[in-house]
């Protein structure tokens, strides 16, 4: 299972937002650079805007940054998108065989490894901004 396309949306919106400071970001004009449904756009926004990083006003199009570039990490778009609930990244099956010996064990011995894999990982998004990946984009396309 996959974490969730909102984490990736999430950072495209963002970044997006950024790119057209001087335009207007409205929910057409992210959805055609996502290549999505304005909708899907409008629930990311809604979500992007409950945590803190973008504002929108009611009846005016376009979404704008609420913080600094420098400010926002992928650790904050990967919590306001809500990929995963209740720090639960990785699943484990809830009911092994307590008459099998890997069955008694299995929950206790992955847990703590999986657990930590999870806080490695957002470790890493925690060190990374959207100022980072505008500046890798604009890397990339010689701007």
């Amino acid at each position: 299972m996959a974490i969730s396309s909102r984490f990736s949306v999430g950072i495209h919106i963002l970044t997006l937002i950024a790119f057209n400071k001087d335009g207007v970001s409205s929910s057409d004009y992210l959805a055609a650079s996502v290549n999505t449904n304005p909708a899907l756009i409008r629930k990311i926004t809604g979500m992007l805007k409950k945590a803190g990083l973008v504002e929108v006003r009611p009846g005016v199009a376009g979404t704008t940054l609420a913080r600094k570039l420098s400010d926002i990490t992928l650790l904050d778009v990967y919590q306001a998108v809500d990929v995963v609930q209740d720090n639960e990244l990785f699943n484990v099956h809830p009911s092994p065989s307590p008459k099998c010996e890997v069955g008694r064990n299995i929950q206790e011995t992955i847990v703590p490894i999986l657990s930590s894999a999870q806080l490695a990982l957002e470790k890493v998004l925690q060190h990374v901004t959207i100022e980072d990946i505008v500046k890798d984009i604009h890397m990339k396309e010689g701007i």
